[in-house]
């Protein structure tokens, strides 16, 4: 093992399902020598990991294998990337996805992200980015456990659990993907504090995308559709400073 690969296995403390047992990765990617190092990589993590060369194989192993995470290439010989994760969106798996792409412009991320993707990553990248992003991802995951004493965090009527994963507003079961969640509970763990686009993609996502600010607008605009719709807002924007929740009044 080398330095850099000892360092790492220190930094970074093995993530298991909560009964204990392997953390399941899916990676869907038309190039068999790059399934092959992520695959490694990925089981170097200690995960049970699958491949897929093409987009219809992967919808098949997702239904068999039910994985915790998806890294999913955008190109695919027979129906794209995004085709797949929308079927997979569709029939309600909210699995995190990490999309790969040789694309590197803004527009290529927005879409898929707004497909429902958790993250993405562009080729070239190093299999430790990839493993980090994954990791996070994870940890947002319905697998996550809280650390806190208490998992429950309440805003007025809106609640969440971050134990179970759930939330509610009102009595009302609202249903959220990763990332939705994670922006939620950073929102309401700040209540009544205008949180910049800036901060937000440091603790959602990150990093910035290069600095763009786009992906923040559109998932507020998702919250925004799960959380106020047909209710008294409590997501707010501060006009050139960012955004709020507060209790609705």
């Amino acid at each position: 093992m080398s330095t850099s690969e000892n360092e790492r296995a220190v930094r970074s403390p093995r993530l298991t399902r909560a009964d204990g047992s392997a953390i399941r990765v899916l990676v869907v990617d038309d190039e068999p020598t790059l399934t092959d190092l992520l695959q490694m990589a990925l089981r170097y993590e200690g995960w049970e990991v699958r491949t897929a060369g093409e987009g219809r194989q992967a919808l098949t192993i997702a239904r068999e294998f039910r994985p915790d995470a998806i890294v999913l290439d955008v190109m695919l010989p027979d129906i794209d990337g995004l085709q797949v994760l929308q079927r997979m969106r569709a029939t309600g798996h909210e699995t995190p996805v990490l999309f790969l792409t040789a694309k590197d412009s803004l527009d290529d991320r927005l879409k898929g992200l707004t497909a429902g993707g958790d993250d993405y990553v562009t080729k070239p990248f190093s299999l430790e980015e990839v493993v980090a992003r994954l990791r996070g991802l994870i940890r947002r995951s319905t697998l996550t456990v809280a650390d806190s004493m208490d998992p429950r965090i309440s805003v007025g009527d809106l609640t969440l659990d971050e134990d179970s994963y759930e939330v509610f507003r009102g009595g009302d079961v609202i249903e959220l993907t990763a990332t939705e969640f994670e922006l939620l509970r950073f929102l309401m763990r700040n209540p009544r504090r205008v949180l910049s686009k800036a901060q937000i993609l440091d603790r959602v996502w990150s990093y910035d995308f290069g600095g763009k600010s786009s992906v923040v607008e559109i998932y507020i605009s998702y919250l925004r559709k799960k959380v106020d719709a047909g209710r008294v807002p409590m997501i707010h924007t501060v006009r050139g400073a960012g955004y709020m929740l507060k209790t609705a009044s």
